[in-house]
């Protein structure tokens, strides 16, 4: 069941009006928790059973980790919890992709072994690491251990953020099951408007671009350098449109129902650096990894080169997790370099004198054009189905070779008025656009962007993006 199907609609709309007349906190929770499960069992029921069994393993696991005082147990238990998530995720998602890639290290026919037919199931990256923090955070004794089953279930099913994210944190979620959410007109408002910035950004902007976007990159070989410049700064937007709006949306729909979760995204086109990049893209699993794996591994505090070391395999791990793809692995390593190069360049500058405000903006505008260029770069490896699909866009596009000219007006009317947001939101515009409840435009702002959505409503399947991660 996606956000955008008219059969969500309904769905929501029953267990709103549920919860509105619930007489207790308790049968509002087990409310959400069987909405959630119904949810999620609407795709493939044969897979709410896998949801079940990897919460009911991790939640026995955390709870004998929290009444054991014995530190090699309690070790051993985590470990069982890692071994235990990752085997299921690395099953769905990596079986196929390890085999292959073992065949052609081996120089097997890869018509010998047949792969497994094997089915990803909607949202494993997610929950997976969902209860994975979980497990850890208890082992580190930053967390105590939930007491009712039912709870730490919901945690790990709850609907509007089951499937893409965000990935939300126990310590954040759990202490709300703990008394009643107030459902008010004011936060039933602003669920409402940041649901609705979610649809207009999946459906007329996301939706909109991949009709240009998608022939493109199937077409590269015979396609311009322009056109395809076009085409990578479209799929930029695109990814940002259909990732974002499908957090604004998860978002929006919690904190209509009382619930609040953390933002996702934060303008990640403004950033002056790829570590600022990362701060803004993906929150969620960005901090995820800076939590459970470059810290752990070390982060700064091994030295230079220890350090450099461990945001490579942070972000090729972050690739990896992304897609069963070595186009994938190499995105995350592409980001790890110039992670890299900007902490050794921040590194260099250190202890310099602070630039005046000329130079300062100079050094801004080209911080920023840096970055653009890379995370540009990176969404063709991102978005190519092969090496030599990319390796040939990125040539066309760096010599502006000749070929097919193909510009689609609402695509540059696109790029012009999202570059013009953005440019706004610099310039300290941000107000602009919040559409407050006592504002006389905001109802008439609102409304038109659902009739977009309504008029450009696409007639193929068009799933977010981030399903298949």
């Amino acid at each position: 069941m996606l956000f955008t199907q008219i059969e969500f609609y309904f769905f929501f709309a029953v267990v709103f009006a549920v919860l509105l007349v619930a007489r207790s906190f308790a049968i509002q929770k087990l409310v959400l928790l069987v909405a959630s499960y119904y949810f999620y069992a609407y795709w493939d029921w044969r897979f709410a059973g896998l949801l079940l069994a990897c919460t009911a393993v991790n939640y026995w696991l955390a709870g004998r980790m929290e009444r054991s005082d014995n530190p090699g147990f309690r070790k051993l238990l985590v470990a069982l919890s890692l071994v235990y998530s990752l085997g299921v995720l690395a099953y769905f998602k990596y079986f196929n992709f390890f085999v292959d890639t073992f065949k052609a290290l081996i120089g097997e026919d890869p018509e010998r072994f047949g792969a497994l037919n094997i089915i990803l199931p909607i949202g494993i990256s997610f929950f997976t690491f969902q209860t994975l923090s979980y497990t850890i955070d208890v082992y580190r004794r930053d967390l105590k251990h939930c007491r009712r089953f039912t709870d730490f279930a919901l945690y790990v099913a709850f609907f509007p953020q089951l499937v893409a994210g965000p990935i939300v944190r126990a310590a954040e979620f759990l202490p709300q099951l703990e008394t009643r959410r107030v459902i008010t007109w004011e936060r039933g408002y602003d669920g409402f408007r940041q649901f609705v910035f979610g649809l207009f950004k999946k459906v007329f902007i996301a939706d909109s671009l991949a009709q240009f976007v998608d022939p493109a990159f199937d077409s590269a070989g015979v396609l311009s350098g322009v056109t395809l410049w076009i085409a990578a700064l479209a799929y930029a937007i695109q990814i940002y449109a259909d990732f974002s709006g499908y957090s604004d949306m998860a978002i929006g729909l919690a904190r209509a129902m009382g619930f609040d979760l953390s933002r996702n995204f934060d303008h990640p086109y403004l950033s002056r650096s790829v570590q600022e990049f990362w701060r803004r893209w993906h929150i969620s699993l960005s901090s995820w990894l800076r939590d459970y794996l470059y810290i752990p591994l070390g982060g700064n505090r091994l030295g230079k080169v220890r350090n450099y070391v461990n945001l490579m395999l942070t972000m090729l791990l972050g690739g990896l997790w992304h897609g069963a793809s070595w186009t994938f692995v190499f995105w995350g390593g592409w980001h790890g370099l110039a992670l890299c190069a900007g902490r050794w360049w921040s590194q260099r500058r250190k202890g310099r004198k602070p630039r005046e405000e000329g130079s300062h903006l100079l050094s801004s505008l080209i911080g920023w054009g840096i970055t653009m260029l890379v995370v540009i770069v990176g969404w063709v490896f991102f978005r190519s189905p092969s090496f030599e699909v990319a390796l040939t866009i990125l040539g066309k596009m760096f010599t502006l070779a000749e070929g097919v000219s193909w510009y689609q007006p609402f695509t540059i009317g696109v790029i012009v008025a999202v570059s013009s947001y953005h440019l706004l939101l610099a310039l300290g515009y941000r107000k602009w656009f919040e559409l407050r409840a006592n504002t006389v435009w905001a109802p008439a702002v609102l409304f038109t962007m659902i009739w977009l959505v309504i008029a450009f409503y696409p007639h193929d399947f068009q799933p977010f993006i981030y399903f298949q991660f």
